[in-house]
């Protein structure tokens, strides 16, 4: 394993903090690493002196957010900038943020959330070494022990058995690996009974568990989306993915290329365009106004259009599979169904309430015009999504004045009469 630079910091000057913003820095610092610099353009980065270092987080709103202190970034040698981006966003690619018990910080005791943020960033930094030294290492210090490349879920349990097997504080007997007990140098001498004591994450983990279930969810299906977009984006550049190891291209290519449940694709957008309603009650208390003030409840619906395509073109089976996915659908949503072909009759729209099965209806049987459901959804207004249910044989339309979503079978999906991108595309099956 490569060893760590020694010291990463620059001298600057007040001026330059202040002046400092990292997203000016972020493309000359990830020009060679087109994996990563994709990543980046799908995260909003934020300054802030409310943290000392950096820390990825999910806002309320399910989107991904980078936060990070000027100071700090802006004392670093652009090789240890680089390597602090590529910290957080390794965080982001292996779900340390959104997915499973490593997003659960809220229920956990400190020692216990410290051992995952150690964990975690183990699993990240063997392949990182220009980050800032108070960063963890396998294979040196406290963790000389610990071979570089395993999971955070082994880190975990090796440093809970390093936690176990040390005697109380004081009965160690002075010995310690490195020289001085510098930390990040080996244990500490002087008897001191835990080798992790002075050790932690170098970055804010402190954020994960404080957004809501439904925007962890929302956030992780929109991680899926930026690692494909990503991968896409690494393989068709000259640069190839960059710095990546070889084992993780292959642990993200697994990821993104397990069978998706496009079920949950649908209800990940009606979640996405959710909008929060708040009223005031009493059985809540207000946080910044305690017993002053009513709190606020916040409830949140969506109000989503989808476009059935009733254009000659579309046969029965294929209007079978779509009504099947609406059904789906109606489980967990209520939506405005618009049948469509080179017009919209508005006569015909009507609510699908949530709970409601229905079979297939064809009501027209004219060409295809994507525009026609498009403009009449920017035109009427109200609307917070639009699915477009069809097998895209007519132009682009227009551009959507909220977020859009196609639904296709598997023929016409590799067949598409354009490429709808960077809007979603999904495919479902046609045999029921």
């Amino acid at each position: 394993m490569t060893e760590p630079m020694k010291s990463e910091t620059v001298e600057i000057e007040e001026s330059e903090v202040l002046a400092f913003d990292l997203g000016l820095h972020v493309h000359r610092l990830l020009m060679d690493e087109p994996f990563f610099a994709a990543l980046s353009r799908r995260m909003d980065k934020k300054a802030s002196n409310a943290i000392p270092t950096a820390g990825v987080m999910v806002t309320e709103e399910g989107k991904l957010e980078m936060v990070y202190n000027p100071k700090f970034f802006a004392g670093l040698e652009d090789a240890a900038k680089k390597d602090v981006l590529k910290h957080e966003f390794y965080h982001i690619v292996y779900q340390h943020v959104t997915g499973g018990r490593f997003a659960a910080f809220r229920d956990m005791d400190p020692q216990e959330r410290k051992l995952h943020n150690i964990a975690m960033d183990l699993s990240i930094n063997g392949h990182l070494p220009n980050l800032p030294e108070m960063a963890c290492f396998p294979g040196k210090g406290p963790f000389a022990h610990l071979p570089a490349g395993k999971s955070a879920e082994w880190y975990l349990s090796e440093l809970r058995k390093m936690q176990k097997d040390q005697p109380p504080e004081g009965g160690g007997g002075g010995k310690g690996e490195g020289e001085g007990g510098t930390p990040g140098e080996g244990q500490p001498g002087g008897g001191q009974g835990n080798p992790l004591d002075d050790v932690d994450s170098f970055d804010d983990h402190d954020g994960w568990g404080e957004a809501s279930e439904q925007a962890k969810q929302i956030a992780e299906e929109r991680v899926k989306e930026f690692i494909k977009d990503a991968v896409e984006e690494a393989n068709s550049s000259s640069r190839g993915w960059g710095s990546v190891p070889a084992n993780c291209r292959k642990e993200i290519m697994d990821g993104i290329t397990t069978k998706v449940d496009w079920r949950k694709v649908l209800r990940y957008f009606v979640k996405q365009s959710q909008k929060a309603n708040k009223r005031s009650t009493v059985r809540k208390i207000n946080k910044r106004y305690p017993y002053q003030h009513p709190g606020k409840k916040s409830s949140r619906t969506a109000k989503i259009a989808i476009a059935i395509d009733q254009s000659g073109s579309v046969s029965d089976q294929m209007l079978a599979a779509f009504f099947a996915e609406l059904n789906s659908l109606a489980k967990i949503a209520e939506f405005t169904v618009i049948p469509f072909d080179t017009r919209v009759d508005e006569s015909l729209n009507y609510v699908w309430k949530k709970g409601m099965q229905r079979k297939r209806e064809r009501v027209m049987h004219g060409g295809t015009d994507f525009n026609a459901p498009t403009k009449f959804v920017n035109e009427k207004g109200g609307f917070d999504g639009l699915i477009i249910c069809t097998d895209m044989e007519a132009p682009k339309p227009v551009r959507c004045n909220v977020q859009r979503l196609w639904i296709t079978d598997e023929y016409n999906g590799q067949r598409p009469y354009f490429n709808p991108k960077p809007e979603r595309m999904i495919i479902v099956p046609t045999e029921r």
